[in-house]
């Protein structure tokens, strides 16, 4: 007797959260003493473990509500915007953090980096994870995090790959448009980053809405247009797409009309749950949004320069002295954050700090409106 289609997406849907989860470490065997613990010992002590600072071996930490870092010394604020509905979305509420930095008196003409947490983080895990918020002290810029509902999806995924009834791109630009518009923030220098679903979502807004950012950062992120649905998602993730990943653009932009995206791309040399295949593809495409690279892939104005560093390997892309789009592969790092915070899921200490790398992209880009 078939399946019911219904039954496949089911099972896709499962497979696709399970390839989400952060790998288990192994335990170690450890020598005791002969000693017997009651049951309720041990629930006492793994409730213990569980409420530390660090969770135990192969277990996934829970989101916490906190803010990202008691000793900042800027705003942490929480909310929802109501964007306009659309269709499939009735009630279009959209929870968010935002975070000012004590270093400046006025929100008036800051820019402003726009973070898109991954599958099974929240605000707070991803603003810890990739310490954006010491970096915004530092360098005086607010930082924005959307957050996806988990009634929106169980595993806390944005819906990046190509359905118009359950995309948050709308929501997310409405929400970017309605804080700059409240705080005065310079709508000439807004930066958009992401990882994992959250830069496939990055990448999206972008090219339907360039107007809003001044450059994008995508990290550990699928090639943009080849997924239609949870289960061809999957299929990209795991390979890439088979299809030429510049020809997915020009059937979907006009190129010659799109305004350019400085783009910054960092992904895991190891990544098993987005191959960096994707990252390479990615890289094409947006080499190709800028105009560096002709309908066939092959270059057209500017250079590539090729070098390695801090454990990375680099191309970027450059016109006219300047740096269009840079490609970071960094060696021996998974499917997590290069250089944060290890104690936070998604994230390693493995390779250059991709905040600081994002940010020092960033800060020379302006959009020209």
């Amino acid at each position: 007797m078939p399946r019911k289609k219904s039954s496949v997406w089911l099972r896709g849907l499962d497979l696709l959260a399970s390839v989400m989860a952060p790998p288990k470490k192994k335990a170690t065997r450890r020598k005791t003493a002969a000693v017997k613990i009651s049951t309720s010992a041990t629930i006492k002590r793994a409730k213990r473990v569980s409420s530390s600072a660090g969770a135990p071996a192969g277990a996934t930490p829970k989101p916490r509500s906190k803010a990202p870092e008691k000793a900042l010394p800027g705003r942490w604020l929480r909310s929802f915007h109501s964007a306009p509905p659309t269709a499939g979305r009735l009630v279009n509420h959209l929870a968010y953090a935002l975070y000012l930095p004590a270093t400046s008196a006025s929100t008036v003409n800051l820019p402003l980096v726009v973070m898109l947490h991954g599958c099974k983080q929240t605000a707070e895990s991803f603003a810890r994870g990739t310490r954006i918020c010491q970096r915004a002290e530092r360098a005086g810029f607010a930082v924005l995090l959307p957050e996806q509902a988990k009634t929106a999806h169980a595993q806390g995924c944005w819906h990046w790959h190509d359905d118009p009834a359950n995309t948050e791109a709308p929501a997310v630009a409405s929400l970017v448009e309605a804080i700059v518009g409240e705080y005065g923030f310079d709508a000439q220098r807004v930066y958009l980053a992401g990882i994992s679903a959250g830069a496939g979502l990055a990448a999206a807004l972008a090219i339907a809405d360039p107007r809003l950012f001044a450059a994008i950062g995508l990290h550990s992120g699928p090639v943009f247009g080849a997924a239609t649905s949870t289960m061809t998602a999957m299929s990209v993730m795991r390979r890439g797409t088979r299809d030429n990943a510049v020809q997915l653009i020009d059937a979907r932009v006009d190129v010659n009309h799109y305004p350019g995206m400085p783009t910054v791309i960092v992904h895991g040399e190891l990544d098993a749950v987005v191959t960096k295949r994707n990252a390479e593809q990615l890289t094409l495409q947006f080499a190709r949004l800028n105009r560096l690279v002709d309908a066939q892939g092959e270059l057209r104005v500017g250079e590539e320069r090729f070098y390695s560093r801090d454990g990375a390997d680099y191309i970027d892309y450059v016109k006219g002295g300047r740096n269009v789009v840079r490609q970071c592969i960094v060696r021996g790092l998974g499917h997590a954050w290069s250089g944060g915070d290890p104690s936070e899921p998604f994230h390693s200490a493995r390779g250059p700090d991709a905040t600081a790398l994002l940010w020092n992209f960033f800060r020379r880009q302006c959009r020209i409106t």
